[in-house]
C-alpha cells in the first residue's frame, strides 16, 4: 500500500514539474523510489527497448526447454519456417504494407527460431549461442530502432499520453483521445469531447492547440465528425505533403457524367469533383493559382467527348486562348462575351422545348446531345448587360445541362452582378484570400467559422472545395499543369470535340413541332375573348413551357401584336392577321 502511494504522488509531482527525489523524507523509502523511476524508465522506452526484452526473453525461453523438453527443437524449427513464410505472404493482413517489412519480420523471426531450436537441443550457454544472441541480437536492433514508423509512433503515443495536460492548458478540460493512426506524413486522432463542447470549441483553440502540441503553425488540422457532435478528429502533420507542386498527368477520355480530378487531398485521396449541372465558382487573390485549376478543368473537359466548352476571357484571351483548338466559342471582348451568353441562353431554351416535347426532365448528355459548359475567366469584368444572361443559365441551366464556371478574385455581390448567378454556384473552390470575410464571400455564408481557413493557405495551388461530395474542410493541392501541356491537349482532342447542334445533323421534326407550337400559341391568341386568354390555357394550347411562354408574349407585345387585357390575360391586337 505504502509503495502504491509513493508511486501514485511521484506521477503526481511529476506531472507538475517537481523531482519525485524532493519526496524521500527517510531512507526506507530510498528503495522504493528507485523501483517506481526504474519502473516507470522501462515503460516509458518500452518500444526502444524491445529489441532488449526480446532477447531477455529468447534466452529464457532457450534455458526453460532445454531443461524441460530438449526434443522440441525440430518441432520449434519447422513452426520458424512456417511463421516466417506466412509473415512474407500474409504481412499486409498484420499492418506490415512495406515489402521491406516483410522481410525484416520474416528474419527476425528465423533468427529467434533458429537459434531457440540450437538452444533446445544444447542449452542455451553452448558456444557460441551467447556470442551469436548478443551480435545477432544488436545487428536486427539496428533497423528497428531506425524505423520511421516506429520512432513516429512513439512519438505520438507520448503526445497523447500527455493529453489530458495539453486539455487542461488549452481550455479543452475533460477531453480524452479515443484512438490514433500513424501514417507517412504524421498522425490523426480522434478526440471526445466533454458534454457541451462542440468541434467549435476546438476550432476556436486551434492555435494553442498547436502551441501546446508543439508543431509548426498550421500543422493542426481539426474536422467534425459527422456521427457525434461531441467528437472531432485532429490532424497532425509533422512534413507537409503540399510542400512541392503535383505532377498533372494527361487525361484519357471521359465523361463529364463522372468526376473530374483536380488535385490530392492531404491523406494522398485525389480530390475530384462532379461538373454535371453544377454551376461552379472558383476564387482566390491574384497569384493563389486560379488559372492553373481553371486549366486542369479545362483540360479534363475537353478530354470528354460528350460536353462543349466555350470561353470567355476578357483579358484579350491572355488564359484561354491556348484552348481554342477545343473551344466550341472564344470571347476576348465585351460584345463577343454578351453574343456568347445570349446564344448560350438560345440554345437553353431549344432544349427545354425539346425536352419538353419528350416528355424529359433532365438532358442526358451524349456525343450527339453534348452537355454545355460555359468557363468565364475573370467574371467581374462582364459588363451589366450580361448579368441578365448569366442568371438565366445559373437558374435555369440544370435540368438542361448547362452550366458555368467561374473564376474572379473576390465575389463580391457588386462583383457578381445583383442576380442569381452567385447564389447557385453549387461547387465552391477558394485558393488563397487576403482576409478572413473573403473565405465566406467564395465558400458561403459561415464557413469560416466551421474551419474553412483559406487565409492559411499558404501556396499557389492550394484550395479547399465544397461541394456535395465535400462537406467538410480538407486542404488539396491542384496538380501543376504546364503551358506546354495545355497547348498539346488542346491540340490532341481538338479534332474529337462535338459540335454543338451542327446544321446538317438538325432534328427536323423538332423544328416542326417548335413552329406548329407557336401557330397553336398564335391561333389561341387571335380567339381569345374580349377579357382574354389566361396563361395556363395559352400552356395548354401550345404546349410550351411557362418561361418560353413568357419569352414569346414578351416578343409579341414588343411588336404590338399582343395586348395584356389584364393580370395574366393575353390577346391578340389584331385577329385577323397570320403568324408571319
Amino acid at each position: 500500500m505504502k509503495a502504491r502511494q509513493m508511486r501514485r504522488q511521484a506521477r503526481k509531482m511529476s506531472r507538475n514539474g517537481i523531482q519525485p527525489m524532493m519526496l524521500i523524507t527517510s531512507d526506507d523509502q530510498l528503495p522504493d523510489m528507485i523501483g517506481v523511476l526504474i519502473g516507470r524508465w522501462l515503460w516509458r522506452y518500452r518500444s526502444e527497448l524491445a529489441p532488449v526484452h526480446a532477447a531477455y526473453l529468447t534466452a529464457l525461453a532457450g534455458w526453460l526447454l532445454h531443461r524441460t523438453h530438449p526434443g522440441w527443437w525440430p518441432g520449434i524449427l519447422a513452426t520458424t519456417m512456417v511463421s516466417a513464410a506466412l509473415l512474407v505472404h500474409l504481412g499486409p493482413r498484420l499492418g506490415l504494407t512495406r515489402p521491406i517489412e516483410r522481410l525484416y519480420a520474416a528474419a527476425v523471426t528465423t533468427g529467434i527460431g533458429a537459434w531457440l531450436a540450437v538452444a533446445t537441443a544444447n542449452g542455451q550457454g553452448h558456444r557460441p549461442l551467447p556470442q551469436l544472441l548478443l551480435i545477432g541480437g544488436t545487428l536486427l536492433s539496428v533497423p528497428w530502432w531506425a524505423h520511421r514508423r516506429r520512432r513516429a509512433r512513439v512519438r505520438v503515443e507520448r503526445t497523447l499520453a500527455a493529453w489530458p495536460q495539453v486539455a487542461d492548458a488549452i481550455g479543452l478540460n475533460g477531453s480524452r483521445v479515443m484512438s490514433a493512426v500513424v501514417d507517412a506524413w504524421g498522425w490523426t486522432a480522434r478526440i471526445a469531447l466533454r458534454r457541451g463542447h462542440t468541434v467549435a470549441d476546438a476550432l476556436g483553440r486551434l492555435a494553442a492547440i498547436e502551441s501546446a502540441l508543439g508543431t509548426r503553425p498550421g500543422a493542426v488540422r481539426i474536422e467534425a465528425d459527422r456521427n457525434r457532435a461531441d467528437h472531432f478528429l485532429m490532424r497532425v502533420l509533422h512534413t507537409d505533403p503540399h510542400s512541392r507542386p503535383v505532377p498533372w498527368q494527361a487525361p484519357e477520355a471521359r465523361s463529364i457524367t463522372q468526376p473530374i480530378p483536380l488535385g490530392v487531398f492531404e491523406d494522398a485521396t485525389t480530390a475530384t469533383v462532379l461538373l454535371l449541372r453544377r454551376n461552379a465558382l472558383v476564387g482566390g487573390v491574384v497569384g493563389s493559382g486560379k488559372s492553373g485549376v481553371l486549366n486542369v478543368i479545362i483540360a479534363a473537359l475537353v478530354a470528354c467527348e460528350d460536353v462543349v466548352v466555350w470561353g470567355i476571357d476578357l483579358k484579350g484571351g491572355m488564359e484561354l486562348r491556348p484552348w481554342a483548338p477545343s473551344l466550341g466559342r472564344l470571347a476576348t471582348t465585351p460584345e463577343q462575351a454578351i453574343n456568347v451568353l445570349k446564344e448560350a441562353v438560345t440554345e437553353l431554351d431549344r432544349r427545354a422545348t425539346e425536352s419538353s416535347h419528350a416528355g424529359a426532365r433532365v438532358w442526358e448528355p451524349t456525343k450527339s446531345r453534348s452537355a454545355l459548359v460555359i468557363v468565364i475567366d475573370e467574371y467581374a469584368e462582364l459588363p451589366d448587360t450580361a448579368t441578365a444572361y448569366t442568371d438565366s443559365i445559373a437558374r435555369r441551366g440544370r435540368a438542361v445541362a448547362v452550366n458555368l464556371l467561374a473564376a474572379t478574385q473576390r465575389p463580391t455581390q457588386k462583383a457578381m452582378g445583383h442576380g442569381a448567378a452567385r447564389s447557385q454556384m453549387d461547387v465552391r473552390i477558394s485558393l488563397r484570400v487576403r482576409e478572413r470575410r473573403d473565405v465566406d464571400l467564395i465558400l458561403g455564408q459561415g464557413m469560416y467559422n466551421a474551419g474553412w481557413h483559406a487565409h492559411t493557405l499558404d501556396a499557389p495551388g492550394k484550395f479547399f472545395i465544397s461541394a456535395p461530395e465535400h462537406p467538410t474542410p480538407k486542404r488539396a493541392r491542384a496538380y501543376l499543369i504546364e503551358d506546354s501541356d495545355v497547348t498539346t491537349t488542346a491540340r490532341r482532342y481538338a479534332a474529337q470535340r462535338p459540335v454543338l447542334n451542327p446544321p446538317q445533323l438538325a432534328d427536323d421534326s423538332i423544328q416542326d413541332q417548335q413552329v406548329t407550337a407557336e401557330d397553336r400559341l398564335w391561333q389561341a391568341l387571335r380567339d381569345a375573348p374580349e377579357g382574354g386568354c389566361a396563361v395556363l390555357d395559352l400552356v395548354k394550347a401550345s404546349g410550351m413551357s411557362r418561361p418560353t411562354l413568357y419569352r414569346r408574349l414578351t416578343d409579341f407585345m414588343n411588336a404590338g401584336r399582343v395586348a395584356q387585357v389584364r393580370r395574366g390575360h393575353y390577346r391578340a391586337t389584331s385577329p385577323n392577321d397570320d403568324l408571319a
